[in-house]
């Protein structure tokens, strides 16, 4: 049986430990061939061995998106590996400083637009032309923080709101040619990273793992958080087929979070 996104080719950035990795697999599971992107090329050659295994292809480019030259070489790499793009995902993460405004460097916050916000934007305007002739679809990674506000993340939530809002008109911009543009905005996901995040938490306060991650998991309908696998679906289903009139919209992978 064919997978939702049998032969397309789908562009993910930021291919790190986590939902990246996830990510490349499950596409690759679905019939996709892929384009991987990071700082890493160690870490790309090793996913890429993980689609190649499923048996599809896979071309790394080891890419800094914050480089104009570096999204420019993604592109033709691609290009000439593949004659088409079909799906992008940006999915370039850095880790929230963690404090409030006033105890977040400047230098933090620009690196955080430069990276999450104009990154994305450099990787758009340089698969906009592709992704025009197969009439493809754009995956923007949002998150939670967009929907609250605690003290802790506020640098993160302005980077991750300013993408939100850059994908709306993105929608609007490229609709006409077909592309659409859409975003994922993930509650905590549950994996290695924010294992050994709770970890230092359950250290700190001298409680378990699992007292941390039942907190918070608290606020959500189903007391659970989501899954690498949750998000990569939801991922999936925007850039396949099915969801060939959806545009401009936000989904909230969350569990039901319901935080104020």
């Amino acid at each position: 049986m064919a997978g939702l996104l049998q032969d397309k080719v789908v562009v993910i950035t930021g291919v790190g430990p986590g939902l990246g990795t996830t990510l490349a697999t499950r596409c690759a599971q679905e019939g996709a061939d892929l384009v991987l992107a990071a700082r890493s090329a160690s870490r790309l050659d090793e996913v890429a061995k993980n689609v190649t295994n499923l048996g599809r292809r896979a071309v790394s480019v080891p890419t800094d998106i914050t480089v104009d030259g570096d999204v420019h070489a993604l592109a033709q790499e691609a290009l000439c590996a593949y004659g088409k793009i079909d799906g992008l995902v940006n999915n370039a993460f850095m880790y929230p400083s963690m404090k409030p405004f006033a105890g977040t460097t400047f230098t933090h916050i620009r690196d955080s637009f430069e990276l999450t916000v104009l990154g994305a934007l450099r990787t758009i305007q340089a698969f906009s032309p592709a992704l025009a002739e197969s009439r493809g679809s754009i995956v923007n990674l949002s998150s939670m923080v967009i929907r609250h506000s605690e003290p802790q993340y506020g640098p993160y939530k302005l980077a991750k709101s300013a993408l939100l809002a850059m994908s709306q008109s993105l929608s609007s911009e490229l609709g006409g040619s077909g592309i659409r543009v859409n975003s994922v905005a993930p509650g905590y996901i549950w994996g290695q990273v924010l294992k050994d995040y709770f970890q230092q938490q359950a250290e700190t306060s001298g409680v378990s793992l699992d007292a941390v991650y039942a907190a918070a998991a608290a606020p959500s309908d189903l007391k659970r958080l989501v899954t690498e696998d949750d998000v990569s679906s939801a991922i999936i289903f925007l850039i396949s087929d099915l969801a060939n009139g959806i545009t401009g919209q936000t989904v909230d992978v969350n569990c039901g979070e319901h935080k104020a």
